[in-house]
């Protein structure tokens, strides 16, 4: 079978898979980054609601975001502090509001990478099924209004290549990075519904750094020139790219091995083509990224609302 075919239960629903037969050898799988375990904690009991699942790198924006959420649901409790269930380590952190999780995963690939191998492992353990999945996030633009927000159509690698590799066992593995594009177009519409802020679908190139891999000229270290990068980013348009990140590669890969329903969106913070640092006020920076929590958040409320009405 295709790895990312999705997996049909005897009810019709899609169930969230794993490709590793070891885990079966396992008495309790540990979730170690995430201080949970199988032998530890009733994790059908925890998440096996969960149909919607938010990421991002920052832990105080995912909190911000599990708020957020309770109050566009009603679920808002004046009394709940939103407690971390990753408590127990200072890895991530995760946060629960009826069936939506809302995760960090800090920042790279390396980090979501650890983070998606055993999210995706608890939501198998959990028996969650048709679980949709999204990046929430900062990037930045390349020929964009700042505070546009970009859903990305398929994230490219830094020589603009819709691909994520990785080296396993001494040899580079290749995965495809494409996302749901219905999921992407859905989130457009929503984006429409709202009419508060521009919201655009393409391509989002993802790095391996911040500075140089992003030809930033502001960096310890730097080879080229303004004219160098000028050239590179426009090259990066033609092909397509919206904004520049440094997770959706591995993040799109992940998801479309175990079967999520996926989508990223993430909110430029500045235009490339016109400098390099962030200079915004506090404030508008902080408007912005919230900005991807709003469409998310609008997407989801429409989904529950409609599925409580069918």
């Amino acid at each position: 079978m295709d790895p990312g075919d999705r997996k049909q239960t005897a009810s019709g629903s899609t169930s969230v898979f794993v490709h590793n037969p070891h885990l079966d050898t396992l008495k309790d799988d540990i979730l170690y980054h995430f201080s949970l375990g199988t032998g530890t904690h009733n994790l059908p009991a925890m998440f096996g609601d969960v149909k919607f699942v938010c990421v991002g790198g920052s832990p105080w924006r995912m909190k911000a975001f599990i708020e957020y959420i309770a109050a566009e649901l009603g679920m808002e409790d004046p009394k709940s502090e939103y407690p971390n269930i990753c408590a127990g380590t200072d890895r991530y952190a995760m946060y629960k509001v009826g069936p939506v999780l809302s995760v960090s995963h800090g920042m790279g690939i390396p980090s979501i990478a650890i983070m998606l191998h055993e999210l995706i492992k608890l939501l198998h353990h959990a028996h969650c099924t048709d679980v949709t999945i999204i990046r929430i996030g900062t990037s930045g633009g390349i020929g964009l209004e700042p505070g546009t927000v970009v859903v990305t159509k398929q994230s490219v690698d830094a020589t603009f290549l819709p691909k994520f590799e990785q080296v396993i066992l001494g040899r580079t593995v290749v995965r495809n990075t494409d996302l749901d594009l219905g999921l992407s177009e859905e989130l457009l519409e929503c984006s429409k519904e709202l009419n508060q802020f521009p919201t655009v679908i393409g391509n989002t190139m993802c790095t391996l750094d911040f500075y140089e891999g992003q030809a930033r000229l502001d960096g310890a270290f730097c080879s080229y020139t303004e004219k160098d990068k000028q050239d590179y980013l426009k090259k990066a348009s033609e092909a397509g790219v919206c904004n520049i990140e440094m997770e959706s590669s591995v993040f799109a890969a992940m998801c479309k091995l175990s079967g999520l329903r996926a989508a990223v969106v993430c909110v430029t913070l500045l235009d490339r083509l016109k400098g390099d640092q962030l200079n915004s006020s506090h404030e508008v920076l902080h408007s912005y990224q919230q900005r991807p929590q709003i469409l998310v958040g609008h997407y989801i409320k429409k989904h529950l609302t409609a599925k409580a009405h069918s």
